[in-house]
Protein backbone atom coordinates (compact mmCIF):
# COMPACT_ATOMS: atom_id res chain seq x y z
CA UNK A 1 0.00 0.00 0.00
CA UNK A 2 1.79 3.08 -1.46
CA UNK A 3 1.52 6.43 0.45
CA UNK A 4 1.39 9.01 -2.79
CA UNK A 5 1.04 12.58 -2.06
CA UNK A 6 -1.50 14.49 -3.69
CA UNK A 7 -0.30 17.87 -5.28
CA UNK A 8 -1.85 21.38 -3.03
CA UNK A 9 -0.32 23.66 -6.17
CA UNK A 10 2.22 25.54 -7.66
CA UNK A 11 3.91 27.90 -4.75
CA UNK A 12 6.60 31.11 -6.22
CA UNK A 13 8.56 33.40 -3.71
CA UNK A 14 8.60 37.05 -4.66
CA UNK A 15 10.90 39.33 -2.54
CA UNK A 16 9.17 42.86 -2.73
CA UNK A 17 5.51 44.30 -2.51
CA UNK A 18 6.06 45.60 -6.28
CA UNK A 19 7.05 42.32 -7.31
CA UNK A 20 4.18 40.37 -5.65
CA UNK A 21 1.54 42.92 -6.94
CA UNK A 22 2.69 42.34 -10.52
CA UNK A 23 2.39 38.66 -10.34
CA UNK A 24 -0.75 38.92 -9.00
CA UNK A 25 -1.72 41.01 -12.15
CA UNK A 26 0.03 38.58 -14.43
CA UNK A 27 -1.71 35.56 -12.95
CA UNK A 28 -5.37 37.65 -13.13
CA UNK A 29 -4.53 38.03 -16.79
CA UNK A 30 -3.69 34.28 -17.48
CA UNK A 31 -7.16 33.33 -16.34
CA UNK A 32 -6.53 31.99 -13.19
CA UNK A 33 -9.39 31.36 -10.55
CA UNK A 34 -8.14 29.16 -7.52
CA UNK A 35 -5.02 31.27 -6.72
CA UNK A 36 -4.01 33.57 -3.65
CA UNK A 37 -1.46 35.87 -2.80
CA UNK A 38 0.07 35.86 0.84
CA UNK A 39 2.17 38.71 2.35
CA UNK A 40 3.90 39.66 5.35
CA UNK A 41 1.93 42.98 5.42
CA UNK A 42 -1.64 44.37 3.70
CA UNK A 43 0.00 45.55 0.13
CA UNK A 44 -2.16 48.39 -1.49
CA UNK A 45 -3.82 47.57 -4.77
CA UNK A 46 -3.86 44.21 -4.30
CA UNK A 47 -7.78 43.69 -4.13
CA UNK A 48 -7.46 45.16 -7.56
CA UNK A 49 -4.27 43.17 -8.86
CA UNK A 50 -6.38 39.76 -8.06
CA UNK A 51 -9.50 41.31 -10.04
CA UNK A 52 -11.23 40.87 -6.58
CA UNK A 53 -14.82 41.60 -5.94
CA UNK A 54 -17.07 42.84 -3.18
CA UNK A 55 -17.56 40.41 -0.74
CA UNK A 56 -20.86 38.65 -0.12
CA UNK A 57 -20.56 38.28 3.45
CA UNK A 58 -22.83 41.63 3.68
CA UNK A 59 -25.74 39.57 2.32
CA UNK A 60 -25.48 36.93 4.34
CA UNK A 61 -25.96 39.77 7.14
CA UNK A 62 -28.04 41.43 5.27
CA UNK A 63 -30.20 38.05 5.29
CA UNK A 64 -29.83 37.61 8.82
CA UNK A 65 -30.91 41.13 10.35
CA UNK A 66 -34.17 40.37 7.95
CA UNK A 67 -35.07 37.39 9.09
CA UNK A 68 -34.40 39.07 12.52
CA UNK A 69 -36.63 41.82 12.23
CA UNK A 70 -39.44 39.67 10.47
CA UNK A 71 -39.01 36.91 13.54
CA UNK A 72 -39.74 39.77 15.82
CA UNK A 73 -42.62 40.91 14.68
CA UNK A 74 -44.12 37.49 14.02
CA UNK A 75 -43.14 37.14 17.75
CA UNK A 76 -45.23 40.25 18.91
CA UNK A 77 -47.90 39.72 17.14
CA UNK A 78 -48.40 36.27 18.10
CA UNK A 79 -48.03 36.89 21.61
CA UNK A 80 -50.45 39.32 21.76
CA UNK A 81 -53.07 38.56 18.86
CA UNK A 82 -53.14 34.74 19.62
CA UNK A 83 -50.74 33.74 23.02
CA UNK A 84 -52.27 36.13 25.71
CA UNK A 85 -54.68 39.05 24.33
CA UNK A 86 -55.55 41.71 26.07
CA UNK A 87 -57.73 44.08 24.90
CA UNK A 88 -56.90 47.66 26.67
CA UNK A 89 -58.75 50.66 25.99
CA UNK A 90 -60.10 48.89 22.47
CA UNK A 91 -56.69 49.50 21.16
CA UNK A 92 -55.60 47.21 17.92
CA UNK A 93 -54.14 44.26 19.22
CA UNK A 94 -50.44 44.71 17.17
CA UNK A 95 -49.52 47.80 16.16
CA UNK A 96 -46.02 47.75 14.18
CA UNK A 97 -44.83 50.73 16.67
CA UNK A 98 -44.43 49.03 19.92
CA UNK A 99 -42.46 45.91 18.90
CA UNK A 100 -39.80 47.92 17.67
CA UNK A 101 -37.09 47.01 20.77
CA UNK A 102 -37.76 43.01 20.34
CA UNK A 103 -37.27 43.74 16.43
CA UNK A 104 -34.16 45.73 16.57
CA UNK A 105 -32.35 43.52 18.71
CA UNK A 106 -33.09 40.49 16.94
CA UNK A 107 -32.17 42.24 13.60
CA UNK A 108 -28.72 42.77 15.03
CA UNK A 109 -28.17 39.59 16.96
CA UNK A 110 -29.29 37.75 13.89
CA UNK A 111 -27.53 40.25 11.15
CA UNK A 112 -24.25 39.44 13.48
CA UNK A 113 -24.18 35.77 13.44
CA UNK A 114 -25.17 35.60 9.15
CA UNK A 115 -21.78 37.62 8.77
CA UNK A 116 -20.28 35.45 11.21
CA UNK A 117 -21.57 31.88 9.52
CA UNK A 118 -21.28 33.42 6.34
CA UNK A 119 -17.88 34.35 6.31
CA UNK A 120 -17.11 30.57 7.82
CA UNK A 121 -19.19 29.23 4.99
CA UNK A 122 -17.22 31.41 2.35
CA UNK A 123 -13.55 30.74 3.79
CA UNK A 124 -14.68 27.47 3.78
CA UNK A 125 -13.83 26.90 7.93
CA UNK A 126 -13.11 25.51 9.86
CA UNK A 127 -10.46 23.68 7.93
CA UNK A 128 -8.27 21.84 10.69
CA UNK A 129 -5.53 21.76 8.30
CA UNK A 130 -3.61 23.44 5.05
CA UNK A 131 -1.02 21.59 3.18
CA UNK A 132 0.81 25.31 2.99
CA UNK A 133 1.26 24.96 6.90
CA UNK A 134 4.05 22.16 6.40
CA UNK A 135 6.11 24.06 3.24
CA UNK A 136 9.29 25.50 4.93
CA UNK A 137 9.65 28.40 3.16
CA UNK A 138 5.94 29.23 3.80
CA UNK A 139 7.18 30.11 7.27
CA UNK A 140 9.05 33.33 5.92
CA UNK A 141 5.47 34.90 4.99
CA UNK A 142 4.93 36.10 8.70
CA UNK A 143 8.67 37.93 8.06
CA UNK A 144 9.80 39.41 4.97
CA UNK A 145 8.91 37.23 2.04
CA UNK A 146 5.56 37.17 -0.78
CA UNK A 147 4.16 33.99 -2.11
CA UNK A 148 1.14 33.60 -5.23
CA UNK A 149 -0.29 29.85 -4.94
CA UNK A 150 -2.21 28.70 -8.14
CA UNK A 151 -3.74 25.66 -7.08
CA UNK A 152 -3.72 22.29 -8.98
CA UNK A 153 -7.65 22.42 -9.10
CA UNK A 154 -7.30 25.70 -11.41
CA UNK A 155 -8.77 24.98 -14.74
CA UNK A 156 -5.78 26.33 -15.86
CA UNK A 157 -3.49 24.78 -14.52
CA UNK A 158 -0.99 22.87 -15.94
CA UNK A 159 2.45 21.95 -14.44
CA UNK A 160 4.80 22.87 -16.96
CA UNK A 161 2.46 26.28 -18.22
CA UNK A 162 2.70 27.32 -14.54
CA UNK A 163 5.58 27.47 -13.45
CA UNK A 164 6.53 29.17 -17.00
CA UNK A 165 4.09 31.90 -16.05
CA UNK A 166 5.05 32.33 -12.68
CA UNK A 167 8.76 32.05 -13.96
CA UNK A 168 7.97 34.75 -16.24
CA UNK A 169 6.02 37.19 -13.46
CA UNK A 170 9.59 37.12 -11.64
CA UNK A 171 10.01 34.28 -8.76
CA UNK A 172 12.96 32.90 -8.47
CA UNK A 173 12.34 29.95 -6.50
CA UNK A 174 9.24 27.75 -7.41
CA UNK A 175 7.68 24.68 -5.80
CA UNK A 176 4.87 21.99 -6.14
CA UNK A 177 3.24 21.73 -2.82
CA UNK A 178 1.61 18.48 -2.03
CA UNK A 179 -1.05 17.51 0.82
Amino acid sequence: MSSVAKPYGMIAEFTTAADILHAAQKVRDAGCTRWDVFTPFPVHGMDNAMGMRNSKVGWFSFLGGATGYASGMLMVWYMNAYDYPIVIGGKPMFSPFYPFVPCFELTILLGAFGAVLGMLFLNRLPRLYHPLLKHRRFAQVTHDKFFVVIECDDPKYSEAETRKLLEESGSRHIELVEE
